[in-house]
């Protein structure tokens, strides 16, 4: 849903706003609110962040973060899952993971909603990829095909349930693939 107001306004405006629910973003001037997510959404996004917690948290890696604000370029999106080596996650005074994030995550998961704009989606994915991010998925429910999005290269389309899919090089330990992100849904 865009939220049409009477002008423009700035990221610095927008930022100062209260949060919605679900999420709103901030592109290009535009307020734009999230579709709510659904059973099947959820799921995936609640295993993959779990999965990769598992994985990679214990060793001080990396770590997965669900519906995290994320300032950058312009733009303050809401990812589904975002996903941050450890030593690029913002940290406060204290050592704690800090509220604001100001950078683009390592990797980027969106999760297609029924109601959701592919291209828009798309566009952030884009768009993190153009401020550092080293890889992005997105994760089409309903076609159950995952489109792999890499730097100044042609996306890949994965929808073969024996096929592996891509992860960036730091999570060269987590293995998954087509069968088993989409198995999430009958667990």
């Amino acid at each position: 849903m865009v939220q049409t107001p009477s002008k423009l306004i700035t990221l610095e405006e927008f930022l100062k706003l209260p949060e919605t629910e679900p999420a709103s973003e901030y592109i290009d001037g535009h307020i734009i609110q999230k579709p709510m997510p659904q059973g099947k959404h959820s799921t995936i996004q609640t295993e993959f962040s779990t999965a990769v917690n598992g994985m990679l948290k214990p060793q001080k890696v990396a770590r997965a973060f669900s519906e995290l604000r994320c300032t950058f370029g312009g733009r303050s999106t809401v990812p589904d899952v975002s996903v941050f080596t450890w030593q690029r996650i913002p940290r406060d005074q204290k050592g704690e993971v800090a509220n604001t994030f100001s950078v683009a995550p390592d990797w980027t998961i969106e999760i297609l909603s029924p109601d959701q704009s592919q291209t828009k989606v798309t566009k952030n994915i884009l768009h993190c990829l153009n401020h550092g991010t080293q890889m992005g998925w997105l994760v089409d429910l309903d076609e159950q095909t995952v489109f792999v999005y890499l730097p100044k290269q042609q996306p890949q389309v994965f929808d073969e349930s024996e096929q592996l899919l891509p992860v960036p090089t730091f999570a060269h330990e987590l293995s998954l693939s087509v069968g088993s992100v989409f198995g999430w849904l009958l667990e």
